[in-house]
């Protein structure tokens, strides 16, 4: 007797993403809020900047504030976020608000 040849289903051929389905669609795996509540977020902890009055000179460079926001941000940004192309943006939108807030007068002066 002949040895039977196992079966392949369609649906074990092609191997789905994380991003999207079998079909090629994207999948939806957080709401538009729950990003525009993270976007929001953002923003206001890359605003956040701990401004020294008296600046505190290495060398040649004079540090007159601190990134306090920044730092928060990007562990907030590693602990949360599990998807690579997600953090990515995210990383991007807290440093170019960093630098955009840098030159305003906006932070906890100390």
């Amino acid at each position: 007797m002949a040895k039977q040849k196992s079966r392949t289903y369609a649906r074990n051929r092609s191997k789905a993403s994380s991003i999207t389905n079998r079909k090629g669609r994207e999948r939806l795996y957080e709401n538009d809020s729950t990003f525009f509540v993270k976007l929001v977020v953002c923003v206001v902890l890359a605003a956040l900047w701990l401004r020294l009055k008296q600046p505190i000179e290495l060398g040649v460079v004079v540090i007159q504030a601190l990134p306090v926001g920044l730092i928060v941000g990007l562990l907030l940004v590693v602990s949360v976020e599990k998807y690579q192309f997600n953090r990515k943006i995210w990383y991007v939108t807290l440093i170019l608000m960093a630098i955009v807030t840098s030159f305003t007068p906006v932070g906890i002066m100390i």
